[in-house]
């Protein structure tokens, strides 16, 4: 067989066009009680739909609503917020009246609906102002079409203008209240798709919207993505060796965008106009060529990763408790940046953690040469009295106004630093490196694993006069006795001393344990 040119795309740009790009339907889109879509919007349920930008949301309504206009009955109307943030209320409600009059008319011209014209001649008139008169639109329409079944999806719902969501969230709440017992109702179902947790929301006091199901959209499963790739074979006779997909799988957690975008490079710069088999070692190099790529998809979520980015440095190293109510980790997760997995928060896929940790680390990257030969010893293992040293010369570099964020310095802004610092020295796979990694006698603040060696580094903010002691004896009697090293390092700063006075590292032996502390200042200069 030879090579054809495909007639469809791998989408990565917008919505997918099934006639234009390869396309596929998201599998297991169900609420808490495991009902899929069509079962909630047959009962008249209104729900909430979480899903991450980029994530195929916006082509998975318009696949349903396409499919809901099989049935005359229903008129599906797909609406989106985008952009309407900084509309004042009867702009805003003028919009809404807009799209809602285009799509309700259209629906009712191609099911030859009687009242077709009523309903014409009832928007001609119309003037939508506020949440008020949107209560009144829904209402008439219950009079003059009640035998219609109306379903409306709001796209992009985070978009709405912050001083309207209460009102609006009311008004929909109020109607649901009214004409859930009734069967014939013109607004039956209605779904708002990009708000988290949307229940508890609480404005005045109160849950606006308690009354929804949440749904959270699924990324790809294994079997999506082999059935996406297969479209492509079927055109071109190129196929994709079943490991080559699972590795894409592996890579992606099957995130849509990431998908299609493999698929773009895979066949396009890669393996381009053959039928030679796509395999698992072309899709490390289109990994490879992603992972230097400039695209807004990483623009986008590298901004949102640097607003929390301690939590996820520490979800990184640690793979840490998943706590759905903790705001940093619910944040990341909207955000799609990390999922829960087996009880842990963890970054959401490989191509993540490796793209943007190299974001947070580039700066010290640029400051440090990991394969200087000061940094090793003649045994070929770290020299970590050095690598500290300078850890310090860095920190004096950098300054200490990072620190100083809060009232009072945080530990945790000290981590990071040392995380970002020690994290150069593993970045080519030649080691790992655990940030918070718990013990059955506590935390261990860093582990760094180089060619099979442990050092274990404790860090501290130098608050009082005890807090050597209290470091050492944590360090030596909880952390080196259990991994049965006997090297250990703690990392002090101190902010009664000013940033730029180097201090000499002090060597300690506790109960056959040595120990190097260092005293790093962070103290404001004058």
């Amino acid at each position: 067989m030879s090579y054809r040119k495909p007639t469809r795309i791998f989408e990565d740009s917008g919505i997918v066009n099934p006639d234009t790009a390869f396309h596929v339907r998201i599998d297991n889109v169900v609420n808490t009680r495991n009902q899929d879509m069509r079962a909630m919007v047959d009962q008249g349920r209104y729900f909430s739909i979480f899903a991450p930008r980029q994530s195929g949301k916006t082509t998975f309504f318009n696949d349903f609503c396409k499919q809901l206009e099989n049935d005359p009955t229903y008129i599906p109307l797909l609406l989106s917020f985008q952009n309407y943030k900084n509309l004042d209320p009867p702009r805003f409600y003028k919009r809404i009246q807009n799209d809602i009059a285009d799509q309700l008319i259209k629906r009712l011209d191609f099911t030859n609906c009687p009242q077709r014209d009523e309903v014409a001649q009832y928007f001609s008139s119309l003037d939508l102002t506020d949440h008020i008169a949107f209560y009144d639109l829904f209402e008439t329409l219950n009079r003059i079409i009640c035998f219609k079944k109306i379903v409306i999806f709001i796209d992009e719902f985070d978009g709405i203008p912050i001083g309207e969501l209460e009102n609006f969230l009311a008004t929909i709440r109020e109607m649901y209240q009214k004409y859930k017992m009734r069967k014939e109702k013109a607004l039956y179902s209605v779904g708002l798709v990009g708000i988290r947790n949307i229940p508890k929301l609480i404005v005045g006091g109160v849950s606006p919207f308690n009354i929804a199901d949440q749904v959270c959209l699924p990324p790809f499963s294994l079997k999506n993505i082999s059935t996406l790739y297969a479209q492509y074979t079927d055109e071109t006779n190129q196929p994709f060796s079943e490991k080559a997909v699972k590795k894409i799988y592996e890579e992606t957690a099957g995130q849509p965008w990431l998908v299609n975008r493999l698929g773009t490079i895979l066949t396009i710069d890669i393996k381009p106009e053959t039928t030679d088999p796509i395999m698992e070692d072309d899709v490390e190099k289109a990994v490879k060529s992603l992972l230097k790529e400039k695209n807004s998809h990483f623009d986008n979520l590298v901004t949102k990763a640097k607003l929390f980015k301690e939590t996820f440095v520490e979800i990184v190293f640690n793979g840490v408790e998943y706590f759905p109510d903790d705001e940093s980790q619910s944040w990341l997760e909207q955000y799609g940046l990390i999922r829960e997995k087996d009880d842990k928060a963890v970054v959401f896929n490989s191509i993540y953690q490796k793209r943007f940790l190299k974001a947070f680390f580039r700066k010290i990257e640029r400051r440090v040469d990991a394969a200087a030969r000061r940094y090793y010893l003649a045994d070929g293992l770290l020299n970590m009295q050095k690598i500290l040293a300078d850890f310090e010369k860095y920190i004096i570099r950098i300054g200490a106004s990072a620190f100083h964020s809060t009232k009072n310095p945080m530990e945790v802004t000290g981590k990071f630093q040392l995380t970002a610092w020690l994290y150069q020295f593993v970045s080519g796979g030649n080691g790992h490196l655990h940030y918070e990694s718990k013990t059955g006698l506590g935390i261990m603040d860093i582990i760094l694993v180089f060619d099979k060696t442990k050092y274990i580094i404790e860090t501290k903010i130098n608050r009082y006069k005890g807090t050597i002691d209290d470091a050492l004896e944590q360090l030596t009697e909880k952390y080196l006795q259990t991994q049965n090293v006997d090297h250990g390092y703690i990392v002090m700063f101190d902010p009664k001393i000013r940033v730029g006075e180097l201090c000499t590292p002090r060597s300690h032996t506790v109960e056959g344990k040595e120990v190097l502390s260092f005293n790093i200042g962070i103290g404001k200069a004058d």
